[in-house]
């Protein structure tokens, strides 16, 4: 596709689907690095879908609050005197100042440095300085709170917000990504906790890059983290870069753009072993797998490894490696990660000490299989700054044509080596920047 063959479009001619061209089956990579595409997708996917906000952990008490963002509005998250959550748009009414600007903690009102307009935990405002004097007692307060996020739902202790009332219910718009999400978030039935707080780096890259990958992409690993594999390996462990694990699945949701790809086979655990060390390992797959065989069964239980997940669009995470991510959009060409690790709740504590150590060691901002990923995604990035770069279409084939329904495995399902669940990615992007209602959104594409 080019201009000199006259079938080039600028993003504001062309539909958003024809730049994934309808299937999925192609990418035109502007999508990566354009700013009306970017401030378009502020609108369209991050103004109108559920995104993860918070961990219930971090705001376990009344006044308990974090700050975060949903795409790139700051957000106050808020536990009520009820016990509910509430999350606000960290703005002050009066002239926009951020009302709270620091991480987390417990406050019994936020109070803007600004002009000191002060408002409660739940939102009113409750002080206007020089209220007679200056607004001669004609200010309605009551109508000047802080603007509250409409939507708000907790999932397996994971609290996720949305700005549009008319979006599906929490559990609907995950579906039949619960099945696959439970391997993490309810493996034995005890629940799960955070044990680390929460560590920020910024990468010079587009959201969609982590997130798809996240989704979809177990081709890299094999040769994107083979040195990191090797450089961890055990001594006599078995030769991995000569026998990858090649059993496994990958899943796409039929609605809604979340998947997921893991390892099926014994041989997917030699792979943990060299990650995440033997006593996860040991207590994934051994005596203390025995709780979460009887709750999710033997696949969920004990077979799945090596597994990375997305609900669209920017909340990402690693089942057995525990650790989750959300790719908050700082521009086109920027993302904010944040990490956290979590376990479950009856866990060893050797086990959870083991977790702390191997997460930071292999995925924190220095980690070792961190570091690849994100020096492919600012490579890729880097590219895309060249104009020629943007509108060569990237091949989304692998696999294509055969998907399929499966009797063990919810979803749409493919071999692990696959970009099912990136064209299902790219398809729901598609539609919603397309403007789709959720009544259009909601019948599956496949």
């Amino acid at each position: 596709m080019s201009e000199e063959d006259g079938n080039y479009m600028s993003p504001k001619e062309k539909s958003m689907i024809d730049l994934i061209n309808h299937d999925g089956g192609q990418i035109i990579p502007l999508i990566y690095s354009d700013g009306d595409i970017y401030k378009k997708e502020l609108d369209q996917i991050f103004g109108r879908s559920w995104l993860f906000l918070a961990h219930t952990d971090q705001i376990p008490s009344a006044g308990d609050y974090v700050s975060t963002f949903m795409g790139e509005d700051p957000i106050i998250v808020v536990r009520q005197p009820d016990g509910s959550v509430a999350a606000f748009l960290n703005q002050c009414r009066h002239r926009g100042m951020r009302v709270c600007r620091t991480d987390c903690g417990k406050a019994r009102a936020f109070t803007c440095t600004y002009h000191g307009w002060a408002y409660d935990i739940s939102g009113r405002l409750v002080n206007v300085p020089l209220e007679k004097e200056a607004y001669h007692g004609e200010i309605d307060k009551e109508a000047w709170g802080l603007v509250r996020v409409p939507r708000i739902a907790v999932f397996r202790n994971l609290v996720f917000g949305c700005w549009d009332e008319t979006v599906p219910e929490l559990e609907d718009y995950i579906g039949e990504a619960a099945w696959y999400m439970d391997i993490m978030f309810d493996r034995s039935g005890g629940g799960n906790e955070l044990i680390s707080g929460v560590h920020k780096w910024t990468i010079s890259c587009n959201w969609k890059l982590a997130a798809e990958q996240f989704a979809s992409d177990m081709y890299h690993a094999p040769v994107s983290h083979l040195s990191a594999v090797l450089a961890s390996m055990p001594e006599n462990a078995a030769p991995l870069d000569a026998d990858w694990p090649k059993e496994g699945r990958q899943f796409r949701a039929r609605r809604f753009g979340h998947g997921s790809g893991f390892f099926t086979s014994e041989r997917g655990w030699d792979f943990n072993v060299n990650t995440m060390g033997q006593t996860i390992v040991d207590y994934l797959a051994g005596k203390h797998s025995d709780g979460a065989v009887r709750h999710l069964g033997e696949m969920r239980g004990r077979r799945v490894t090596g597994q990375h997940m997305t609900i669209f669009p920017n909340f990402s995470f690693l089942p057995g490696i525990n650790v989750l991510r959300v790719w908050h959009p700082k521009g086109p060409e920027e993302i904010e990660v944040w990490s956290m690790i979590l376990v479950d709740k009856d866990a060893p504590d050797e086990v959870k000490q083991a977790y702390r150590d191997r997460v930071t060691r292999m995925f924190g901002p220095s980690g070792i299989f961190e570091q690849d990923d994100a020096e492919n995604w600012i490579e890729v990035q880097r590219v895309l700054k060249g104009h020629r770069a943007r509108i060569s279409p990237f091949n989304v084939s692998m696999g294509k044509g055969h998907a399929a329904e499966d009797v063990e495995f919810p979803g749409i399902v493919s071999g692990m080596f696959s970009e099912e669940a990136s064209r299902g990615f790219f398809q729901h992007w598609a539609r919603m920047m397309d403007g789709q209602s959720w009544a259009e959104l909601t019948q599956p594409l496949v």
